[in-house]
């Protein structure tokens, strides 16, 4: 006898609607590419001005470029964890701001969000003064400690120029401005391969002139958003500087807080893999073989999070069509739909009061990200051997980083999937949850278990990085089921009560 989910599958494939939702995920899918490419384009770029300094300093010496990936993946991470957090506090309020059509409050959030990340950047600021101190603390090779820590003070202008720049991106994302953000983003790294070249390779400064370049790229970057947004190109979401940015700003720093907390457990997973590796014997090769095979995993990783930015609050199940089959007779009305906001996706659709628009969309983009996530995973099994000398000279760095091949190419297709989720979960406010969930898999499994194959037996940097892996995937497990289980009436009820409680009609009448 045929099982009941075959039954129903096979009486679906007989509904009369069936082109209906063929044509609705066509449509999906080319809406979903609208956002999900400048997306890319935005944060490959942007990703990609660390991973050129890499590239340039990898050709100096195994040294040199040990020290920047520990300043990048260390102290870069660290600092920067907390920045992306705070900055997801604003994707989740602008976002669901835009679909409750309180265009007006957005402004306010900028603002808000830049002084309480300028706030965070000063008070974090020995942290790169101190740098070598703190990575000889953390028992890091005194050698590299010491380059590191001198480099780190050098681009102390560019972790700044980060604290402004990742609100600014948040603001422009809720508002659709991605094509913006892509071509400014294009135009920088440009810019940023010009100057490594001059500095790094041509006037031979080594480490002080990749600082340099890397100081004078994201303040180009930061400073031309922002003056994109206030020079008058958004008159309801932009009317300058107001006091009601101080208002509020409790409340805006406890969910800036929530979100910073998930995300830095996040990022500092990868900070503490490091530090790990860094104790093993040759601490330098050890290093550069797993620092190369983080450049690439988050280069992949950027692509992703464009399907991400699309794709907030979303419902996420990875059993989808059987849902979708199921629920056929009773949903074909939202398959109608017209959404006229597709950046911080699902976000929009529940500030507007449309939980099951959101569904659809997060389908699609699972499904796409997936199939990213296998075509670059297919690519670094075929260039196992050849992709480490993007980055270094080195034999023995070289045949390090190969081994580490097929674990790199599992790893790249879970965490193509995981901005879905994650994007899920910021726009929908639930930081909190998922920051418990994160210290779980990630501390109380991942980094134990690498330790001690790190360090107990002969795996060495395979070890490390297979555990990391394993934390990785139980967190995708577990999120699959939070996001499949979840009731997106009562969140679209919530995100109505976030806007009102953030700002909405009550400041909007104050700022009059």
């Amino acid at each position: 006898m045929e099982g009941k989910p075959l039954r129903i599958w096979k009486k679906a494939m007989y509904f009369p609607n069936r082109k209906l939702i063929a044509n609705k995920w066509w449509e999906e899918f080319k809406k979903v590419w609208h956002i999900a490419g400048p997306a890319i384009i935005t944060s490959v770029s942007v990703f990609s001005l660390d991973f050129i300094t890499a590239a340039f300093v990898g050709q100096l010496g195994d040294v040199e470029l040990a020290a920047v990936s520990e300043v990048q993946n260390v102290l870069l991470g660290f600092i920067f964890g907390i920045m992306l957090g705070l900055g997801s506090a604003l994707e989740t309020l602008c976002g669901q701001a835009v679909g409750a059509g309180e265009f007006n409050m957005l402004g306010i959030y900028l603002q808000r969000s830049w002084i309480i990340s300028m706030v965070t950047t000063l008070l974090l600021t020995p942290a790169y003064v101190f740098a070598s101190r703190i990575l000889r603390l953390l028992h890091q090779d005194p050698k590299i400690s010491d380059l590191a820590g001198k480099y780190a003070i050098w681009i102390i202008p560019e972790i700044i120029a980060s604290a402004l720049n990742y609100p600014t991106e948040k603001f422009l994302q809720a508002q659709s401005k991605v094509w913006f953000m892509a071509f400014s983003s294009i135009l920088t790294l440009a810019i940023h391969v010009l100057l490594n070249w001059i500095f790094v390779t041509k006037l031979g400064m080594g480490l002080v002139g990749a600082a340099i370049a890397g100081n004078i790229s994201f303040w180009i970057l930061t400073v031309v958003k922002i003056i994109y947004i206030v020079g008058g190109w958004f008159p309801e979401a932009w009317t300058g500087f107001s006091y009601l940015a101080f208002k509020s700003l409790t409340k805006f720093l406890k969910l800036s807080i929530s979100s910073a907390v998930m995300l830095c457990l996040e990022v500092w997973y990868y900070t503490a893999v490091i530090l790990i590796v860094g104790g093993l014997k040759d601490a330098a090769i050890a290093i550069d073989s797993i620092s190369i095979c983080m450049n690439l995993q988050v280069w992949t990783l950027m692509v992703a999070l464009g399907f991400s930015i699309s794709a907030r609050l979303a419902v996420s199940n990875i059993s989808f069509w059987l849902l979708l089959v199921i629920d056929i007779k009773v949903e074909l009305d939202w398959l109608k739909y017209s959404v006229p906001n597709f950046s911080v996706r699902v976000s929009n659709e529940l500030g507007a009061g449309n939980p099951k628009a959101a569904k659809f969309t997060v389908g699609v983009n699972v499904l796409i990200s997936a199939i990213v996530g296998v075509f670059f995973a297919v690519i670094i099994l075929a260039t196992k051997n050849q992709f480490p000398r993007m980055f270094s000279k080195e034999q023995h760095v070289i045949s390090e980083t190969s081994k580490l091949g097929y674990i790199l190419a599992l790893t790249i297709f879970i965490s193509s999937i995981q901005p879905v989720l994650h994007g899920v979960a910021i726009g929908a406010g639930w930081q909190f949850l998922v920051a418990i969930v994160n210290f779980g898999c990630y501390y109380g499994l991942g980094l134990p278990i690498g330790a001690i194959l790190g360090y107990k037996t002969n795996l060495g940097v395979q070890g490390v990085w297979s555990a990391m892996l394993g934390g990785s995937l139980l967190q995708t497990i577990i999120l699959f089921v939070i996001i499949g289980r979840t009731n997106w009436h009562k969140e679209a009820l919530q995100a109505e009560e976030r806007v009102r409680t953030f700002g909405g009609p009550v400041e909007s009448q104050l700022g009059s």
